[in-house]
């Protein structure tokens, strides 16, 4: 998005997902302790006029996460 090249530099980002209480709010039935809580989306900017696109795909049960748009 054109209107955050300004905000970000070149360097390392973090996106932290919070799985269990999303599947909650959802309805999903997970356990009380589920096997994904809370998951970090660790990810780099080397040039930020570049398109970045995050997917990040999930399951009660496992996820994905790629570069997209690239």
């Amino acid at each position: 998005h054109p209107a955050f090249a300004s905000v970000l530099s070149p360097g390392v980002y973090e996106a932290t997902f919070h799985v269990g209480d999303y599947l909650r709010a959802s309805g999903a039935a997970i356990p009380t302790v589920p096997f994904l809580d809370v998951v970090p989306y660790r990810f780099s900017i080397a040039d930020p006029q570049a398109h970045y696109h995050l997917p990040f795909k999930m399951t009660p049960w496992g996820y994905s996460c790629f570069r997209g748009g690239a």
